[in-house]
C-alpha cells in the first residue's frame, strides 16, 4: 500500500512539471516558493487552467498579485472589432473561470462564492453579447416598438442554476427569450416584434455557443422554452401567460420556480415573473404537484438507467437532483401560502424551510452539508477538463488527483464519503418523493366503497360503528352516483378510491362517527372539485386525522370547511401545533392581505386570513392548547385587525372618490363582547363611529362633500363592506344599534354630539355599555379624547343604591325577554347566574366606585375588571377567585355550544351550579336583585 501511494505521488509530481513546464520559463514568479507551490496545487486539479495560464501568460502575474480576487474587466465589443466579439468573449470566460478554479483550490473560498462566480460571469458575457448585437440589431432594423410607440426589448429569464445563482463550473445555462409588447421595428428594413427577437435570440445564443478555434463561451440550452424545440425561440408575454394557462405543466412549475431575468430588460422581466407566480406557487398546499414530479423523476431515473448514469452525483441516487426537488417540491406545496419559502437559491431555500418547521432541523443540516460536499466535487470534476460532467472519471489517475486536490488520503476515502452522503440524500429524498406504496390489502370498508353505488351493505357500516348505518349508506350511495364522482379522471379516482375508505374507518373511531361522516359528506361533494385538497389527505396521512378529529368535535368547523376547503391548508400548518398569534402577528397578516387599489380582491384575502386564524384558534380550543378566554381574546384581536384593515380600504375609497377633509379625525369604537375581548366564534360586532372635524370643514375633491355626510359615507362603506359576500365568505355582521339614540340616531356622532349626549341625555344602560367600549381602530388622539370622556362619565360620582336599583331594573326586563333556560337547560349568557349577570355585576360595580378608584377605569375584559374590583375593596380574595372560575366555566361551555352549533344552552350540573351561585350571591352581596 506504501509502495502504492508513493509512485502515485511520485506521478503527481511528474504530471505537475511537466504541466508547469509549459508556463514560461524565464517569468519572475518562478523564484517565489509560495506561489509555486499554490501553482503546482493548480495543476493537480485542473489541466483547463494550466492551459488557459499557458495561452494568457499575464494571467498568472495577476493571480500572484491579488490571489485571484479581482476579475478581469469585460472586453470591449463594438462594431469595429465585430470579428473578434467571439474570440474575445472566449478568453474572458476561460481567464475568469481559471481565477475561479483558483478561488476554489489554492484560495479555498466557500463552494457557494465559487457558484456564484460562475453565475456572474456567464450573466456578464450575456449581458455583454446582447447589448452588442441589439446595437447591431438597430443598425440593421432599428427599434421594436409597440401600439403606442414605446421601445421593446429582449428578455433573457435565466432557468435552473442560472436563475438560482448557482451556475456549476462548466454548466450550460438555461434560457427562455420573450418580451412585453408585440409591435414592429421602426427601421428601413422592418421587422414584427416575434421574429426580430427570434433572430436576435439566436444570433446571441451562436455567440455564446458556437465552438470556434478559441473553444466557446457558454453552452446555450433553449428547450424549456414553451413547447420546447418545437415552439418559437421567442414569445410575448402575453402568448406566455396564455401558454401556462392552458399548456403549463408540474415540471414547468418546477422549472420556472428559479426563473430570473439576467440580461436585456430586467423590470419587465420581473413584471412577467410576478404575473407568473400563481402558476408557480397555487394559493393552497398543493400536494397534488407531488404526482408531476415524481413523474419528472422516473423519467430521470430511467434515463440514468438506460444511460448507466448510477455514479451521476447530479442525476443518481442520492445527488443533487434529489436534493433539488426535495427542496423544491416543499416550496412548490407551500409557496403559494407562505412567502419566505419562494426561494430561488437552494442552500437559502433549504434554511427557509427548516425555520418554518416543514424540515427537521438536523435533516436540514445534513442535506445542507450533502449539498455543498456534492457541488465541490462537481466543479472539481469539471474543472479537471472544462468538461461537462458529473460523475469520478473512469481513469484511476484521475480520480487520484480529485482526491488528492479535496484532501483525501485516496481515492477510497473519498469514495467512502460519497457512499455515505448519497445514502443520506437518497433517505430524505425517499421520504417525501418516493412512490407511493401500493396497499397491500382492502379493508371491509375500502371494498364497501368500491361495491358503491349498486351495492354495498348497509350494516358493513353499523359493523364499523356507525348507530345510522341505512340512513349513511344512502347518502354514500348518493355521493357516489354523484356526476362529480363519475367524471373524475383515472388518477383522482384511485386518490377518491384510498382516501374514502380513510375517512370512513378513522370517522368510524372518532369520538362521534355518525356525526363525524354527516359533516364529511358536503366536505367531499366540495373536495370534488379541488383534486389538490384530495391529494393532501391522500399524502398526508395526519391531514385525514386532523381532520376527522375536528369534524367529530365542532359541526361549526365541518360547515367551514365544506364551505372553504381552503382551510383544510390550516391542518397541515406547522403554526396549528405552536402556539396562537399575538395581537401584533394578527395585524400582520391582515395587513398583509390588502391589495391597494383592489378593494374587491383585499376583502376576498382579507377574509381567507380571517378564516384561517378563527380557525386555527378553534382547533387550539378543541385540542386544550388554549383556554377559552384566550381564544375569545384572540377572536377579538383579529377582529379588530380586520377592521382596522376595513377602514383602510374605504378610507382610499373614499379619498379617491371625493377627497380627503382636512384636519377631520375618524374612530371606531368597539362595545359588548368585542370591547371586552370576549368574542365568540361567528359573533357580529357591535360598532360605534365617532368623527371630528370643523363645522364648516369640506372635503377638497372634484366631488366634494361636507363632514357630516363625508363621514357618514365612510361609516357606511365599513358596515358593507364588513358584510359584503366574497368567495371566501364573510367578514363580520355588524350590529349599530349601541350608537346614540339608537337606530334613530345618526350612524356616525361627531365627538362634540357623542359627548353631549353621554353627558346629559344617556341612559344608565348606555353608560354601562361604555365600561366594556373601547377603541379598535382610528386616528390616535380622537381615541385619546373618546378615553377622556369615558373616563369622566364613568367616574362621575353616583348614588349607589339608585344605581343598583337602575342596574337591576334593566337586567330584570331583559331576563324576561331573552332568557331561554326552562327545567332541563340553562342559558349561559341570559340565565340567572349567567354571564350577562356577571357583566352587570362589574358594570355596577364600575359606576359605583370609579370615583375613588381611577384604576377600575383601565380594563374592559372580564378577567382584568374582577382584579381590578379585587384590587378596589370592592369584592373579597375569595369572591374573586369564584367569580373568575365561574367566568372560565361558562365561557368555555358557551364556546363549546357555539363550536358545535348548538344553542347556548347546557344541562345543569354542579359545575354549571357552582358557577351559577358564585355569580348570584355576588350580586346579592352588591344590592343587586337580578331576578324579578
Amino acid at each position: 500500500m506504501r509502495a502504492c501511494k508513493n509512485r502515485a505521488m511520485h506521478d503527481f509530481d511528474q504530471l505537475v512539471e511537466r504541466k508547469l513546464a509549459r508556463l514560461p520559463a524565464e517569468s519572475a514568479w518562478r523564484g517565489d516558493a509560495g506561489f509555486m507551490a499554490k501553482l503546482r496545487r493548480l495543476a493537480i486539479a485542473s489541466d483547463f487552467a494550466l492551459a488557459v495560464l499557458a495561452a494568457q501568460p499575464a494571467l498568472i502575474e495577476r493571480l500572484q498579485a491579488d490571489g485571484g480576487a479581482a476579475p478581469a474587466p469585460l472586453p470591449a465589443l463594438d462594431p469595429g472589432n465585430r470579428a473578434d466579439w467571439p474570440r474575445l468573449l472566449r478568453r474572458h470566460r476561460q481567464a475568469e473561470s481559471t481565477r475561479l478554479v483558483w478561488r476554489d483550490v489554492v484560495a479555498g473560498d466557500p463552494v457557494e462564492a465559487i457558484l456564484a462566480g460562475s453565475t456572474a460571469l456567464a450573466e456578464n458575457c450575456l449581458q455583454l453579447a446582447l447589448a452588442a448585437l441589439e446595437a447591431e440589431f438597430a443598425q440593421r432594423f432599428g427599434t421594436v416598438r409597440d401600439a403606442e410607440g414605446n421601445p421593446q426589448r429582449l428578455v433573457v429569464f435565466g432557468l435552473g442554476k442560472l436563475g438560482g445563482g448557482e451556475l456549476n463550473f462548466s454548466s450550460d445555462i438555461d434560457l427562455v427569450y420573450a418580451y412585453e409588447h408585440e409591435g414592429e421595428s421602426d427601421g428601413a428594413r422592418p421587422l414584427a416584434a416575434s421574429d426580430y427577437f427570434a433572430r436576435l435570440g439566436q444570433q446571441l445564443a451562436k455567440l455564446l455557443d458556437e465552438v470556434t478555434a478559441d473553444g466557446f463561451s457558454h453552452r446555450v440550452d433553449l428547450r424549456l422554452r414553451p413547447f420546447g424545440n418545437a415552439g418559437r425561440v421567442a414569445l410575448s408575454f402575453a402568448a406566455m401567460e396564455q401558454y401556462f394557462q392552458r399548456e403549463g405543466r408540474d415540471w414547468e412549475r418546477y422549472a420556472w420556480q428559479k426563473a430570473r431575468p439576467v440580461a436585456g430588460d430586467l423590470a419587465a422581466g420581473e413584471r412577467f415573473l410576478a404575473a407568473l407566480r400563481p402558476f408557480v406557487y397555487r394559493r393552497y398546499l398543493d400536494y397534488g404537484a407531488l404526482d408531476g414530479l415524481r413523474t419528472m423523476k422516473a423519467a430521470i431515473a430511467a434515463e440514468v438507467a438506460r444511460k448507466e448514469l448510477a455514479d451521476d452525483i447530479k442525476r443518481g441516487p442520492g445527488g443533487i437532483r434529489e436534493i433539488e426537488f426535495l427542496a423544491q417540491a416543499l416550496q412548490l406545496i407551500r409557496g403559494g401560502r407562505e412567502p419566505a419559502l419562494r426561494e430561488r437559491r437552494l442552500l437559502p431555500a433549504l434554511r427557509a424551510l427548516v425555520d418554518a418547521g416543514h424540515v427537521d432541523a438536523e435533516a436540514g443540516a445534513a442535506l445542507v452539508d450533502a449539498y455543498r460536499f456534492l457541488r465541490v466535487l462537481e466543479n472539481r470534476i469539471q474543472m479537471l477538463g472544462d468538461a461537462q460532467a458529473h460523475a469520478l472519471p473512469a481513469d484511476p489517475a484521475q480520480r487520484e488527483r480529485i482526491a488528492g486536490g479535496l484532501g483525501y488520503a485516496d481515492t477510497p476515502a473519498l469514495e467512502r464519503e460519497l457512499q455515505g452522503v448519497r445514502a443520506r440524500v437518497a433517505s430524505e429524498f425517499a421520504a417525501l418523493l418516493a412512490p407511493r406504496q401500493a396497499a397491500t390489502g382492502d379493508s371491509d370498508l375500502a371494498l364497501y366503497w368500491r361495491s358503491l353505488p349498486d351495492d354495498g351493505d348497509a350494516g358493513q357500516l353499523a359493523a364499523a360503528g356507525f348507530e345510522a348505518g341505512d340512513a349513511l349508506h344512502r347518502s354514500l350511495c348518493d355521493f357516489a352516483r354523484a356526476p362529480g364522482v363519475r367524471e373524475l379522471s383515472d388518477a383522482t379516482r384511485a386518490r377518491l378510491d384510498r382516501v374514502l375508505p380513510a375517512l370512513l374507518q378513522a370517522a368510524a373511531v372518532s369520538s362521534q362517527p355518525d356525526a363525524s361522516l354527516r359533516r364529511l359528506l358536503p366536505l367531499l361533494h366540495t373536495l370534488l372539485k379541488r383534486a389538490s385538497y384530495l391529494a393532501l389527505l391522500d399524502e398526508q396521512p395526519v391531514a385525514l386525522q386532523r381532520l376527522v378529529d375536528a369534524l367529530s368535535r365542532s359541526a361549526l368547523l365541518g360547515e367551514r370547511l365544506a364551505a372553504h376547503p381552503l382551510l383544510l391548508d390550516e391542518l397541515l400548518d406547522r403554526r396549528v401545533a405552536g402556539g396562537l398569534p399575538d395581537r401584533t402577528a394578527m395585524q400582520a397578516e391582515c395587513a398583509a392581505a390588502l391589495r391597494e387599489g383592489d378593494a374587491e380582491a383585499s376583502l376576498h384575502a382579507l377574509n381567507e386570513v380571517r378564516q384561517a386564524l378563527s380557525f386555527r384558534i378553534a382547533l387550539a380550543l378543541l385540542d386544550a392548547r388554549c383556554d377559552a378566554q384566550s381564544c375569545a381574546q384572540r377572536l377579538a384581536w383579529l377582529a379588530d385587525a380586520v377592521v382596522a384593515c376595513v377602514l383602510r380600504i374605504a378610507l382610499e375609497e373614499m379619498q379617491a372618490a371625493h377627497g380627503t377633509i382636512e384636519g377631520g379625525r375618524f374612530a371606531v369604537l368597539g362595545y359588548g363582547s368585542l370591547g371586552g375581548e370576549e368574542l365568540g366564534f361567528g359573533s357580529d360586532l357591535d360598532l360605534v363611529f365617532l368623527y371630528d372635524a370643523a363645522a364648516d370643514a369640506q372635503s377638497d375633491g372634484a366631488r366634494a362633500m361636507d363632514a357630516p355626510r363625508w363621514f357618514a359615507r365612510l361609516g357606511q362603506k365599513i358596515v358593507a363592506l364588513l358584510g359584503a359576500g366574497t368567495g371566501a365568505g364573510r367578514l363580520f355582521e355588524v350590529d349599530v344599534r349601541l350608537r346614540p339614540d339608537g337606530a334613530k340616531g345618526l350612524l356616525v356622532s361627531s365627538l362634540a354630539s357623542f359627548s353631549e349626549y353621554q353627558r346629559e341625555r344617556a341612559w344608565t344602560w348606555e353608560h354601562q355599555a361604555l365600561v366594556r367600549a373601547r377603541a379598535v381602530a382610528g386616528d390616535a388622539t380622537l381615541i385619546a379624547a373618546f378615553d377622556g370622556l369615558r373616563d369622566e362619565v364613568l367616574a362621575r360620582p353616583r348614588d349607589a343604591v339608585a344605581l343598583a336599583g337602575d342596574v337591576s331594573s334593566m337586567r330584570q326586563r331583559m331576563r324576561a325577554e331573552l332568557d331561554r333556560s326552562d327545567g332541563a337547560v340553562f342559558d349561559l349568557k341570559q340565565g340567572e347566574g349567567g354571564l350577562v349577570d356577571l357583566e352587570f355585576l362589574l358594570q355596577c360595580l364600575v359606576m359605583r366606585d370609579a370615583a375613588t378608584h381611577a384604576a377600575l377605569l383601565r380594563p374592559r375584559a372580564t378577567p382584568a375588571l374582577l382584579d381590578a374590583a379585587r384590587d378596589a375593596g370592592a369584592i373579597d380574595a375569595s369572591t374573586h377567585a369564584a367569580l373568575l372560575a365561574a367566568h372560565a366555566v361558562l365561557l368555555d361551555a358557551g364556546m363549546r355550544c357555539t363550536l358545535d352549533r348548538r344553542p347556548r344552552r347546557v344541562p345543569y350540573g354542579d359545575v354549571i351550579e357552582r358557577a351559577r351561585a358564585a355569580i348570584r350571591d355576588a350580586a346579592r352581596v352588591q344590592g343587586l336583585r337580578f331576578q324579578a
